[in-house]
């Protein structure tokens, strides 16, 4: 448990959610049913065994943060709790709620122990990834997606991961288990057009043959769907880019979008993830600044460009 003031709200609040969820409970030494709630929170900060933190703020000595928090959530009493997450305030709850009702309020944001172990090994694989053990990264993966099947994050990890390798029967075997799933993950989505076009590749005509068919009719959208879909394979993403651009600028409807469809999925297939960095907090005229403190690292310059690109022809 730690107590929050100006000085160390940026390090041991703001950046320390981006790691893991923080309890940030706001309370005054008169309030009676704050005295109720401490030790409810407290229990569960050991019951949860470190999935988040619990933090504690007076409200009589540090009025900037408290009355800021207030205004953003329109709450005018105490004890009131607001949860930060990736360097954000994202939820909160007034009042003395019993243990059942607090557990709820956390399990809506609060990763499992399933989903940390999960995590875990994702962290692992990557690493193994970075360092060239491909088996024992994806052994990793696979075990990620085992025990949590439902987190989306470590199947397109995965996903990716085989598809990057070559394994087409692994993937398709990882991926049969949301392929039909109404509302779908945009990365899993991408993978499935990955997937598609590494099992049409290799039954479709070489690369040759299907360039000498644009080269004699440039509206030949099959033959540079196909060609596209060999570069994708091959893992050649702007050459499969620019020729979907080509059937795009000539139809942007063609089968009903699917050259749309393929773009948006190499774009995010290419991108990597960006990572949060946590802004000094400031205080302008008795305001602590707590929203927008989040900056994102510029994103691939390349992906940015075939991006402006899309836009340019579709809209």
């Amino acid at each position: 448990m730690l107590d929050i003031t100006l000085q160390n709200f940026e390090t041991d609040l703001i950046t320390a959610s981006m790691q893991q969820p923080v309890l940030l409970d706001i309370w005054a030494p008169w309030c009676g049913p704050c005295k109720t709630l401490g030790p409810v929170l407290e229990k569960l900060e050991t019951s949860y065994n470190g999935r988040f933190v619990l933090a504690k703020l007076n409200a009589d000595e540090q009025p900037e943060i408290a009355g800021q928090l207030s205004q953003m959530f329109g709450v005018r009493s105490i004890p009131f709790c607001v949860l930060f997450k990736a360097g954000q305030p994202v939820d909160g709850f007034v009042g003395a709620l019993p243990d059942g009702e607090v557990r709820k309020f956390l399990d809506k944001h609060v990763a499992s122990e399933e989903q940390l172990a999960a995590e875990e090994e994702v962290e692992e694989a990557k690493a193994l990834l970075e360092d060239g053990d491909v088996d024992r990264a994806l052994e990793k993966m696979q075990e990620a997606v085992a025990i949590n099947p439902a987190d989306d994050s470590a199947r397109y990890d995965y996903l990716r991961a085989l598809l990057m390798a070559g394994r087409i029967e692994e993937a398709r075997r990882a991926y049969e288990p949301v392929a039909t799933k109404v509302v779908q993950d945009l990365r899993i989505t991408a993978c499935g057009h990955w997937l598609a076009a590494c099992e049409a590749a290799p039954l479709a005509p070489p690369v040759a043959e299907l360039e000498a068919a644009i080269a004699t009719d440039k509206r030949n959208f099959d033959a540079r769907f196909a060609l596209a879909q060999h570069h994708f394979a091959a893992q050649r993403f702007t050459q499969a880019m620019d020729e979907l651009l080509e059937i795009l600028m000539r139809d942007k409807a063609w089968r009903d979008g699917l050259a749309r469809k393929t773009f948006v999925a190499v774009l995010e297939v290419m991108r990597e993830p960006q990572r949060l960095i946590a802004k000094e907090p400031s205080v302008v005229k008795g305001t602590l600044e707590l929203a927008g403190n989040r900056v994102t690292v510029a994103s691939d310059p390349v992906v940015d460009s075939y991006r402006r690109r899309l836009s340019m022809v579709v809209f």
